[in-house]
């Protein structure tokens, strides 16, 4: 589900009501604790945090006029989303927060390649998401998408 909102702001005034604690706090944990030179904004209609041109003027290969993707968060029909770029790239980054949630969180993990979906809101780990998003600094996060993905 996409909104038409051009700044993180407006999308947070967009979404389901029952929805805006939760995904506040979760924008609240990302701005809080994602290294230095990640910026937020709107990326794919989503909250977006983003390598920006001033640090990788490159941009995303599929897209070069768009900032390099790291994480966003989306509120979907029938759950949050988080995307995160860096736990797909990773194998041993997959391998921690996998095992950290099975630990941490009473349910199973719903993912898919670098989406993790949120049904209800209470079984977001907010503290296993604040130490996933510190542990990839800007520098980390280009270093791999340039090993991985650019041609």
């Amino acid at each position: 589900m996409q909104y038409d909102a051009n700044s993180p702001e407006a999308y947070m005034e967009m979404i389901p009501e029952d929805r805006k604690a939760a995904m506040s706090r979760l924008r609240d944990t990302f701005l809080q604790h994602l290294p230095k030179g990640f910026e937020e904004g709107m990326s794919y209609g989503m909250i977006g945090y983003v390598v920006p041109h001033s640090i990788y003027p490159d941009g995303y290969h599929c897209n070069p006029k768009q900032a390099l993707p790291f994480i966003s968060i989306a509120s979907q029909k029938n759950f949050i989303a988080l995307y995160h770029m860096g736990i797909y790239a990773d194998p041993a980054l997959l391998n921690w927060f996998q095992t950290e949630y099975a630990i941490r969180v009473p349910v199973k993990l719903d993912m898919g390649k670098s989406c993790i979906r949120f049904k209800k809101t209470e079984h977001i780990p907010f503290d296993l998401l604040a130490e996933l998003a510190g542990k990839m600094r800007v520098e980390d996060w280009i270093q791999l998408y340039e090993k991985n993905y650019k041609r």
